[in-house]
């Protein structure tokens, strides 16, 4: 071996610069989630941004527990390293537009999200989208060990983010975030119980 790391020891570098990203991307979800606690005369609640904020902490967890599959990969390249990098970027991008820094410009949670509607929506499609390029990396037999679902699942995902982005339909979003809760707590349950 030359004294080249093994494959274990790139995978467990890689997690720990993953999971640094990670952190930065709950962090901003659980302060953010107990200022309505903090604060309850002060800050009002928006159905439709609390829900996200709960929908991106599942998936933050269960990203965290999915990337698992990559330990099994060999070659690791810079590439492959840097697109990962990207994908947790983008889960720290959407939790920070979940909860800003300051709200003073604005009337409350639902103003706030509302305006930054387009960017929230867009960047979630790209999540989904990062996910398939995520889940090939881990190999073919991989993404086919999830079945025809996991296709379909990011397809449509990507599609109703994409839409929301168009359509400002606020019945809309209540629809998309509801199902979509309900749909990735089952998908979870279903598929990743148990580690492998």
């Amino acid at each position: 071996m030359d004294g080249a790391p093994v494959s274990h020891d790139v995978f467990v570098h890689v997690r720990i610069i993953l999971g640094m990203v990670l952190g930065l991307s709950m962090t901003p979800l659980v302060t953010g989630l107990t200022r309505f606690v903090q604060h309850p005369k002060r800050e009002q609640i928006y159905p439709i941004h609390i829900a996200w904020a709960v929908f991106m902490l599942l998936a933050i967890t269960h990203f965290w527990w999915f990337e698992f599959g990559l330990s099994s990969l060999q070659g690791w390249t810079f590439e492959v390293y840097f697109f990962l990098i990207l994908y947790t970027i983008l889960f720290a991008v959407l939790s920070a537009l979940l909860f800003p820094d300051r709200m003073d410009e604005y009337k409350g949670f639902e103003d706030y999200f509302q305006s930054r509607r387009q960017w929230f929506y867009g960047s979630l499609t790209l999540i989904f989208l990062f996910d398939f390029v995520d889940t090939l990396i881990k190999g073919v037999e991989h993404f086919r060990s999830l079945g025809m679902e996991y296709p379909v699942r990011q397809v449509v995902f990507a599609l109703c983010s994409a839409v929301a982005v168009i359509i400002p339909s606020k019945r809309y979003q209540g629809a998309f975030v509801t199902i979509g809760l309900i749909y990735q707590v089952s998908w979870i349950l279903r598929q990743f119980e148990v580690l492998k």
